[in-house]
């Protein structure tokens, strides 16, 4: 099930067309923001799945280089679970959730912001 993104060259913005298999025929896309028919194919962004493995071979295993954890934001979290477990303490539900969201690609705001 493909998604293709095309990019208006009216109004600059991206529309996606989903096709429900490789075989099927293409619409003839049209911008879903504006209406415009004269859209260029884009190049779609993607994503590469990494195990955890590839994860501490790319930035190292911050328990062996101490402040080695800032360099990618998943380690950031585990490094504050690891913290939390070995001084005994819950984490608060708060810390929970930004950690959770950050794993799901949403980061939270930095604390200077309202």
């Amino acid at each position: 099930m493909p998604i293709y993104e095309y990019r208006c060259k009216d109004c600059g913005r991206i529309t996606n067309v989903f096709v429900r298999s490789v075989s099927s025929a293409v619409p003839e896309p049209t911008c879903e923001h504006c209406g415009s028919a004269s859209v260029d194919r884009a190049i779609s962004k993607f994503a590469v799945a990494r195990t955890q493995q590839q994860v501490l071979e790319d930035y190292g295993d911050p328990s062996l280089d101490p402040g080695s954890e800032y360099r990618d934001p998943r380690q950031i979290g585990r490094w504050v679970e690891n913290k939390f477990e070995q001084y005994g303490m819950d984490l608060p539900e708060e810390a929970r959730d930004m950690i959770d969201a950050a794993r799901d690609g949403e980061f939270p705001k930095p604390l200077d912001e309202p």
